[in-house]
């Protein structure tokens, strides 16, 4: 079976992007599928939920951007079974300066994964919360897109840039990218704005809407300062067993 690559993307930050990127590829590891996460976001949280002290890693997605070195030399295996990462820190944040007078810049990261691609079942990367280089590396590299969208009021708010950013790549520079489907986060069943949001995004955005709804729990909030993903920090939290439905919806459409 063919490698999927998706970009975890949306530049509103805190709609549970990272916390998206983590619990999903701790669920596809968890069913023994063999997964690469990248973290591509310079505040490197994806890093630290795994535990990991990103102001001292060795090498780092700003190094496998900007040097000759290969993904096997970023790579630090996770607390979870068939799950690697190559982690970010704040150096990555630089790298968009660095990038700016390289040929193919937007082709930098597609190139670095298309041999070591081939030894997992999904690559998921970690875009940062804006629409920068770093991001369109992503959006060229990826085969599709999850936008994780929180459920509130301005839920929409930028999602047409996003979706517009998202074509423009597809136009120009990555022909098969698609948006996988739009993932709501921090449903709260306890009010009627949640139940008001999903119902007004399903009627009017012309995207597919995954049946997954990650509800608001406590436990998926914690995970990350504990450094663990939520399938190790509680497994029968409420959290994780949606995150698990989602792996399973992503496994069915692969």
């Amino acid at each position: 079976m063919a490698t999927k690559v998706i970009a975890i993307a949306n530049q509103k930050g805190g709609v549970g992007k990272t916390t998206t990127a983590i619990s999903l590829s701790a669920c596809l590891a968890e069913k023994r599928k063999k997964v690469l996460l990248i973290d591509l976001d310079p505040q490197g949280n994806t890093t630290s939920g795994f535990g990991i002290d990103k102001n001292n890693v060795e090498y780092s997605t700003y190094d496998l951007l900007i040097s000759d070195l290969k993904v096997d030399k970023c790579l630090i295996p996770t607390m979870q079974k068939r799950l690697k990462l190559i982690p970010s820190n704040v150096n990555l944040s630089g790298a968009e300066v660095e990038l700016l007078d390289l040929e193919n810049k937007e082709f930098l990261l597609k190139e670095k994964l298309e041999k070591p691609k081939k030894n997992y079942d999904y690559v998921i990367i970690d875009c940062p919360p804006s629409l920068t280089m770093l991001t369109i590396n992503a959006l060229v590299a990826a085969d599709s897109v999850i936008v994780p969208i929180q459920c509130e009021y301005y839920a929409l708010e930028g999602l047409s840039l996003l979706i517009n950013t998202i074509d423009l790549v597809k136009e120009r520079l990555n022909g098969k990218l698609k948006i996988e489907g739009v993932l709501f986060t921090m449903f709260d069943s306890r009010t009627n704005l949640s139940q008001a949001v999903v119902e007004n995004v399903r009627d009017n955005l012309h995207q597919h809407v995954y049946e997954t709804v990650i509800p608001r729990n406590v436990r998926l909030a914690e995970a990350p300062s504990y450094g663990m993903p939520i399938t190790i920090y509680d497994s029968r939290s409420t959290g994780a067993e949606a995150y698990r439905k989602f792996a399973k919806e992503i496994i069915k459409s692969k």
